[in-house]
């Protein structure tokens, strides 16, 4: 398998309806080893449809390239009360993925 799966943590706000389920929001991403591209990623946001936007948002991006393109885009586009916890989450994400190359 030419892929490795690596996931960012970061605690929620309190009154989200995924605070329920969870304590700590994940985010997760398939990611290509050779050129540091996100196949697929996955989040534990309540709704589908959120989940899904986080999604189309990191696909495709490589994390050789830095993380400041997708936080922009999480900023200006994610508007709800989870968007610290996603900046958080996808900080530690690429954390992981930068300590898997050390």
């Amino acid at each position: 398998m030419n892929t490795i799966f690596i996931a960012g943590h970061a605690k929620l706000p309190a009154g989200m309806a995924a605070k329920n389920v969870y304590e700590t929001l994940t985010i997760t991403a398939e990611i290509d080893k050779n050129y540091g591209v996100i196949v697929d990623a996955s989040c534990t946001l309540a709704t589908e449809h959120g989940r899904d936007y986080i999604s189309k948002l990191l696909k495709g991006h490589s994390l050789r390239d830095g993380i400041d393109r997708p936080l922009d885009q999480l900023r200006k586009g994610y508007l709800g009360k989870a968007n610290n916890a996603l900046i958080a989450a996808l900080k530690d994400l690429h954390k992981q993925y930068e300590g898997y190359f050390q």
